[in-house]
């Protein structure tokens, strides 16, 4: 375990994997991306008879040893492959696929768990049957925390987050907190989502997700595009991480959070918590809000989410700002709930890399806030020092992390 100091120490981030709707690893996903690869397509996982939205960023899943696959639920199939990637990226998985340090915790993020076993148990009542009750254990988040340890053979102690749509960035930044506060040397962090027909359903029923291209910031937009997917991180202190003679790719340098308490699902329309969860998160980096060259917003493509954010960045950046670049990459790959903050900080760490910027894609008339600070197709290539990720969710919750170069 690490020791107190009087400085916290400095987080690094030593692997990173991922598995979206538009692909199986990081560079696939990244490459479709830049593309502009539409990830949404139509849900073949239930029935959609009778919604107003039919598509969704289903994922294909990677492929897992049929003996394995066929007991695990659909989210940890995703979570697996992208813990694999990251872990192996660290150098922390031997020839056999275990994990170097078993006992490194986990800090998962999730809102769904693994819902289509509840689903399965709630259809067999309905039809007059006996639910199997294994099905009710599977869907709890914890089974796939557990799912992810048995493959990998960790025996660290494991944390779930479910703070709705900031689920992942919460995750994230309780990861490097615990790293700050030496209750840890390394933390495996990240989150996952599946779709479910509860969710989708439930979303449509709302009239929030659209029937067209999800388009963020765009005057004339319609709604969100649900998505599905997961992203870890290797998260070590940075003096860990040398001992090991790991590569750091960037280091994790500041975490901020926030809740507005104005609504259930709707966000305050001045986006004051926003900016608060994003002033700590600077403050936390020792950064100037100058000093961040691409954001990676939340806009989710819906009337109050994208109005709300985009008075927060004027009030932050200023009116007609230009820097940061700002782009949400949830027009190609969907909004993936618990799993968005992982998955987003992942794409944001590639631009930061990189100087890559994910364009913002979709978007024909943006909202006169954030117009001149979009990212255009195919901009030059950007020399970064510090990137932030942003996530907010129902119930007021808002969080920010940043991420600087290392080199």
């Amino acid at each position: 375990m690490a020791t107190r100091s009087t400085q916290r120490p400095i987080v690094a981030v030593t692997g990173v994997g991922m598995v979206t709707a538009l692909g199986e690893d990081v560079s696939s996903s990244c490459d479709g991306l830049l593309e502009g690869k539409d990830g949404a397509r139509a849900v073949d996982l239930f029935d959609t008879e009778g919604c107003r939205c039919r598509s969704a960023a289903q994922a294909c899943l990677p492929s897992l040893p049929s003996h394995t696959s066929r007991k695990l639920p659909r989210a940890s199939r995703l979570a697996i492959p992208a813990a694999r990637e990251a872990l192996a990226q660290a150098d922390l998985l031997t020839s056999d696929g275990r994990v170097r340090l078993p006992q490194i915790p986990l800090c998962l993020a999730t809102t769904e768990g693994a819902m289509e076993f509840g689903e399965r148990f709630l259809g067999e009542l309905l039809a007059g049957r006996r639910g199997r009750l294994r099905w009710v254990g599977r869907y709890q988040p914890q089974q796939q925390a557990v799912d992810l340890q048995r493959a990998f053979g960790l025996c660290g102690r494991s944390l779930v987050i479910a703070n709705s749509c900031s689920s992942g960035t919460d995750a994230l930044g309780h990861a490097a907190q615990m790293i700050w506060s030496g209750e840890a040397d390394c933390v495996l962090a990240g989150g996952f989502e599946a779709l479910a027909e509860t969710v989708f359903v439930g979303f449509d029923s709302l009239r929030i997700l659209t029937a067209g291209r999800c388009a963020p910031f765009d005057q004339r937009r319609s709604g969100l595009l649900l998505g599905e997917g997961a992203a870890f991180l290797v998260l070590e202190s940075l003096e860990h991480a040398s001992s090991r003679r790991a590569r750091p790719l960037c280091l994790l340098s500041g975490y901020g959070q926030a809740t507005d308490l104005y609504h259930l699902t709707q966000p305050a329309p001045d986006g004051t918590a926003l900016c608060r969860a994003i002033e700590a998160a600077l403050l936390s980096a020792k950064v100037d809000p100058g000093e961040i060259g691409y954001l990676n917003a939340h806009g989710t493509g819906t009337c109050l989410n994208d109005e709300s954010e985009a008075r927060a960045y004027s009030r932050l950046f200023g009116i007609g700002w230009r820097i940061p670049r700002m782009s949400s990459v949830k027009a190609i790959i969907g909004h993936t709930l618990g799993a968005a903050g992982a998955i987003e900080a992942v794409f944001s760490i590639f631009a930061l890399r990189t100087g890559r910027l994910p364009p913002q894609w979709n978007t024909v008339s943006p909202l006169a806030e954030v117009e001149q600070a979009l990212v255009r197709p195919q901009e030059p290539l950007q020399p970064l020092t510090h990137v932030m990720s942003v996530n907010a969710g129902f119930g007021g919750t808002n969080a920010a992390l940043v991420f600087t170069r290392h080199d």
